[in-house]
């Protein structure tokens, strides 16, 4: 893994990759490359003890020329103001690839809330919605979940900010529980993005998903819940890991029983069905057919991307591989399904969670999962025409190909004015 690249760099090399096949100015895609505004905050709470405690937190927004600035809220210690640029450019880039009509923006606190009580995380909770209270809004800017944070926390920040606005806006916010105008489908969204996209990339390169073999890295909400839908799918999860250390057996696992495992425990490492300990990076260069890593960015850098045998990549984490990464799986006729359609689920029921608040009128969890289904073939399909109209050497340059192309076309026919 790579402490040393920075993802807002990646970031910005991506989109001038892109660029390169793009008939768009040279001013255009400089502005394309940054984000309007980022905001810093220092928020001090009170700690159960009495003591004073100051976090560093930030909100990025990175462009909105297609609708409001949409993108999660993560609480992580290595959260940094260059982490959140990247991630609020990567969901600008996200949400023109799905084609919904919203920006890209992004937030986070410096933080391991490992170390605090649930009474000190929505004291602190409660202190960044009012720092955001000012940009956030259901036509504004509206977050989500991101590491470490859920439905608790979001319900959190839209209670916070109904009481200091006194009114009732359940869209100010997704990724909330149901009883709070959540949505069906929410939780399971960005796993099962990641699986269609996988489905569809199988399909498209003439291979078969039944019992292909499959390791995951991360066994978070998205890795997991992406395990348990390839598993129903017909595939073979033989590999998974977490913080601690992966687990592998070769004729594969009960994905469910091992986060049952996990959730007891608090880590898949030791679980019963595994003949064999791992480490992540062992996850993450095993021989199989399909990889998915679901856990930070800079998981593969260009020296482990060398030993990573996996045949496709369905990227379920933001930013899992370098750049170098990206060059070296090129060479090796890996195919990787980017980020920004991998695991777009998220923020695609997020926006049918902000449709259904707008409308006061709630969808049911099969409607939810068909509609996400269309939107992610939809999306996967266009990545293809453009990846081999330009024959061009990856996937992702050709879904950022796509996406730049779309916000390019919203900023040019918006004008520009003083």
């Amino acid at each position: 893994m790579s402490d040393e690249t920075n993802p807002f760099e990646s970031l910005q090399t991506q989109i001038d990759d892109a660029a390169a096949y793009l008939d768009v100015g040279d001013d255009v895609i400089e502005r394309l490359k940054y984000p309007e505004r980022v905001l810093e905050a220092n928020l001090t709470i009170e700690r159960d003890d009495g003591e004073l405690e100051r976090f560093t937190a930030f909100r990025s927004q990175f462009n909105g020329d297609r609708g409001p600035y949409k993108g999660g809220i993560r609480y992580h210690p290595q959260v940094s103001r260059d982490e959140v640029k990247a991630l609020s450019g990567w969901m600008t880039y996200k949400t023109a690839i799905v084609d919904i009509p919203l920006g890209g923006g992004k937030g986070g606190i410096i933080i391991d809330p490992d170390d605090y009580s649930e009474a000190e995380l929505e004291r602190l909770t409660r202190s960044f919605a009012k720092e955001l209270r000012p940009l956030i809004g259901e036509d504004r800017d509206v977050p989500a979940p991101d590491v470490n944070t859920g439905q608790r926390e979001m319900n959190w920040i839209k209670d916070t900010y109904e009481t200091l606005e006194n009114t009732t806006e359940p869209g100010v916010i997704t990724g909330k529980a149901l009883d709070s105008g959540g949505s069906e489908g929410r939780v399971e969204a960005t796993g099962r993005s990641t699986v269609l996209a996988a489905r569809e990339a199988f399909d498209y390169l003439d291979k078969d998903l039944e019992g292909a073999t499959v390791a995951v890295q991360g066994y978070g909400n998205a890795g997991w819940i992406a395990a348990k839908l390839i598993d129903e799918m017909g595939a073979t999860v033989v590999a998974a890991s977490d913080s601690s250390g992966g687990i592998y057996n070769a004729d594969g696992f009960d994905p469910v029983a091992a986060k049952d495992y996990k959730n007891e425990t608090g880590s898949i490492v030791g679980y019963e069905e595994s003949e064999q300990k791992l480490t992540n990076e062992d996850v993450l260069t095993l021989d199989v057919d399909l990889l998915i890593p679901a856990a930070l960015e800079n998981a593969i850098d260009a020296d482990l991307a060398k030993d990573v045998t996996a045949d496709v990549i369905s990227e379920a984490a933001n930013g899992p591989l370098t750049p170098k990464a990206d060059e070296v799986l090129e060479e090796k006729d890996v195919f990787v399904i980017p980020d920004i359609l991998a695991n777009a689920g998220g923020v695609t029921v997020s926006y049918f969670e902000w449709v259904q608040n707008r409308q006061r009128f709630y969808w049911s969890e099969e409607r939810v999962n068909e509609e996400l289904e269309t939107v992610i073939v939809d999306a996967f399909d266009a990545l293809v025409d453009t990846y081999e109209e330009h024959n061009l050497e990856n996937p992702r340059t050709a879904a950022y190909v796509v996406a730049i192309q779309r916000v390019a076309d919203a900023f040019s026919e918006a004008g520009s004015w003083p």
